[in-house]
């Protein structure tokens, strides 16, 4: 996938963030604070509880539909990190040989159960955070957090970086063009050329920073960004979308719903240990 592909991707999912449904017009702070208890409930898991994992895909799957999200696009968004995450725990099985379960002649062990459950808590995580961003739009979502008490100084670097650098991946696909435009035998930069580009970009980016800072001083800029949309509130529909989300993410939490659900099949389910 291009640059010019994901830039647009993610730029999609902030279009996707304007659609008016339900979902889209709750207050950001109920959405963040139950995406925040999501990824405690489901990220506190023991390594090897993979099967517990599995009732917690039900969260972004339902908010997905009732936003009207793509699950396309969010599958797509969401594989990006199967490399890194592949990465991280590609060892665990050579690492942790203790056998936790048989099925039937194949031993599953320790490593094999935290592989996958690394892989599976990462894509939930990815996936939930994709979608509580083409429902709620990063702007709302830091406004959320900074009304919740996150720092102003946090909030804005925050902010500057996620609008920003599209500017600057924009700089950098024109730059890429002209190069092809240049020297259209050879599409591909070798490692000279790309130390070459990557320094015009950082002096391009360098003198683009010191533009825009000098218009937002112009524009009279205070150290906060300017409120766009009125200020919700947190009403009666709120607190039920955090009640009804709340129950259920502490229930799957506490309880083996896999276990319980699948009787005495459920030993058979990696990660449910007889």
């Amino acid at each position: 996938m291009g640059l010019d592909t994901a830039l647009h991707e993610i730029r999609r999912l902030d279009d996707l963030a304007g659609l008016d449904t339900p979902l889209h017009r709750l207050d950001a702070r109920a959405k963040v604070l139950v995406t925040l208890l999501y990824l405690v409930s489901m990220l506190s898991l023991g390594r090897y509880e993979f099967s517990r994992l599995l009732p917690f895909a039900a969260f972004p799957l339902i908010l997905a539909v009732q936003g009207g999200i793509p699950l396309s696009l969010l599958l797509r968004r969401a594989a990006l990190a199967l490399p890194f995450v592949i990465f991280v725990g590609i060892f665990n099985p050579l690492l942790d040989r203790s056998v936790q379960m048989a099925l039937g002649p194949l031993a599953i062990t320790g490593g094999m159960l935290s592989f996958a459950s690394i892989v599976l808590r990462s894509l939930l995580a990815v996936t939930t955070g994709l979608v509580l961003l083409a429902v709620t739009g990063f702007d709302q979502i830091c406004r959320a957090l900074g009304r919740l008490g996150m720092p102003t100084a946090l909030l804005v670097q925050l902010q500057f970086l996620y609008r920003y650098i599209f500017v600057l991946a924009d700089e950098a696909l024109r730059m890429l063009h002209a190069r092809v435009q240049r020297c259209a035998r050879d599409k591909r930069p070798n490692l000279r050329e790309f130390r070459t580009l990557l320094g015009s970009l950082l002096l391009r980016t360098l003198d683009r920073a010191g533009r825009v800072h000098q218009a937002m001083l112009c524009r009279g800029f205070d150290g906060q960004m300017p409120e766009l949309r009125p200020t919700s509130r947190f009403g009666p529909a709120e607190w039920r979308f955090c009640l009804i989300w709340g129950l259920f993410l502490i229930a799957v939490r506490i309880l083996d719903l896999p276990l319980y659900l699948g009787g005495k099949a459920g030993g058979l389910v990696p990660g449910v240990l007889p």
